[in-house]
């Protein structure tokens, strides 16, 4: 009989307990941060309506949405009306527009789930993965950038990353930059996506790529002139404070807004992103996250989705970010056929859980030991002894693995050290007796006998 095949779906992933261990541990320090900081739970359906998501991403995204064909009579139409959820911010926009008259003013969230794109599947590119996201809809106060930037550097802190740089810009300050310099808007795309080359292929290299595009040389050399200076104060910066990482990151912000107030000066929307800018610094100094943020005029994310401040993590000597997000005012309320305001971050569960294991950043008993304490089967006639017994131990909080059959202890022994487990009940005839309970650790080898009700205390004081 030919074997059947047993890998998962393309772009699919099984997770094996360590791999769950690890996620469920980086999710639960995720939703602790942010219900401190005031985010409820939402949770919405795998599977929405096909019109729901269509047309909400673009005509590329309309490619990679996931469609579920049409069941029963209707099967053999070709034609589908649901689809699974390609993001969590169009369903966030249902949600929003189904049940408005039963969320507050502020509506403060947080969404940990799966979503699932029919991508071509590459190293580190999923057809299904989770996302992380948190918003506050409801309010255009630059307080709620503060906030999210304080919860997912307490998140990144928690998890104990001490390396991490928040990228703080805004969409009208790239817009007002751009147009200062003389860029036509439709052609501001283009020119992000060259400048954004600038530290790789260096000033000729890009100046070449804006000519390409269609931008003049006077534009060219003006956006290119700009953004060589910012790169000068920030070696300016280094060579001026070394290794005082807080005042250097100061020094610069403050550098580079002055520039930017000189740039954009006669553009009164690249002026009020200013404004917002260092309206945000201001209250990131009161939560205490000032000297994690970064100014960056270059940065630039979802040109066609975000309206005001965008933000991204990085972390020093990697490639790539541990998320990022920004205010999006004109997308949540598409359903309600009005502006509401919002903004969002999505923190990279894969991308940091990557991070973590490459760095062993996560504790060896979080990744080995199943349970705190197995506890053996001693013969057929002792099986609910073994049963009480780890029973007694679980209603004290111990993680207990009970072994599920009468066997040999030397086989009972390598089944705990084959899993982890640091110790081993035992419950023979001679402990039944005396009302006592052996212990072996077997990390050390030892073994020592104590009184049944002092198990528990005994194991907890080892652990």
């Amino acid at each position: 009989m030919q074997a059947t095949k047993t890998q998962p779906a393309r772009g699919m992933r099984d997770f094996l307990p360590a791999d769950v261990r690890r996620r469920e541990y980086v999710i639960g320090v995720i939703k602790e941060v942010y219900e401190h900081y005031g985010f409820e739970p939402l949770e919405t359906p795998a599977v929405e309506d096909i019109e729901t998501l269509m047309g909400k991403y673009g005509e590329e995204g309309n490619q990679l949405i996931f469609k579920i064909l049409k069941r029963g009579v209707h099967a053999g139409t070709g034609e589908a009306d649901l689809a699974l959820r390609y993001d969590l911010t169009v369903p966030l926009a249902r949600v929003v527009a189904e049940y408005r008259d039963q969320l507050p003013k502020f509506f403060k969230r947080y969404q940990i789930q799966p979503v699932w794109r029919a991508d071509r599947p590459a190293r580190g590119r999923f057809r299904e993965f989770y996302q992380c996201d948190v918003d506050v809809l409801g309010s255009r106060s630059t307080v709620v950038e503060a906030e999210i930037c304080a919860a997912a550097s307490e998140v990144l802190t928690k998890l104990g990353f001490n390396d991490f740089t928040i990228r703080l810009n805004h969409r009208q300050v790239l817009g007002g930059v751009l147009q200062s310099a003389g860029v036509p808007s439709d052609k501001h795309n283009a020119a992000l996506v060259a400048l954004d080359k600038l530290d790789k292929i260096g000033r000729d290299g890009v100046a070449k790529e804006l000519s390409d595009r269609g931008i003049d040389e006077e534009s060219r050399n003006r956006l290119l002139d700009f953004f060589v200076e910012l790169n000068s104060l920030d070696h300016a910066a280094e060579l001026a404070l070394g290794e005082d990482v807080d005042k250097k990151r100061d020094s610069l912000n403050a550098a580079v807004l002055g520039r930017l107030v000189e740039f954009v000066r006669d553009n009164e929307p690249g002026a009020k992103g200013i404004d917002d800018l260092r309206s945000i610094m201001k209250f990131a100094a009161a939560s205490g996250i000032a000297q994690r943020i970064q100014i960056d005029p270059s940065l630039a994310r979802g040109l066609s989705y975000y309206t005001g401040a965008i933000m991204e993590i990085g972390v020093k000597d990697l490639s790539g970010s541990l998320g990022g997000g920004g205010r999006y005012d004109n997308l949540v309320g598409m359903f309600l056929g009005q502006d509401v305001p919002a903004c969002g971050f999505s923190l990279g569960l894969e991308r940091i859980i990557v991070v973590m294991t490459e760095r062993e950043m996560f504790s060896a008993k979080l990744l080995s030991s199943p349970a705190d304490v197995m506890v053996t089967v001693w013969n057929e006639g002792a099986v609910s002894e073994s049963v009480l017994l780890a029973t007694e131990l679980r209603a004290a909080g111990l993680r207990v693995d009970l072994y599920p059959e009468a066997d040999k202890l030397a086989k009972q022994f390598k089944y705990a050290a084959s899993r982890g487990i640091p110790f081993v009940a035992l419950l023979g005839e001679d402990e039944r007796s005396r009302g006592d309970v052996s212990i072996k650790d077997m990390r050390s080898g030892e073994q020592l006998s104590v009184k049944r009700e002092a198990v528990a205390t005994t194991l907890r004081e080892s652990l």
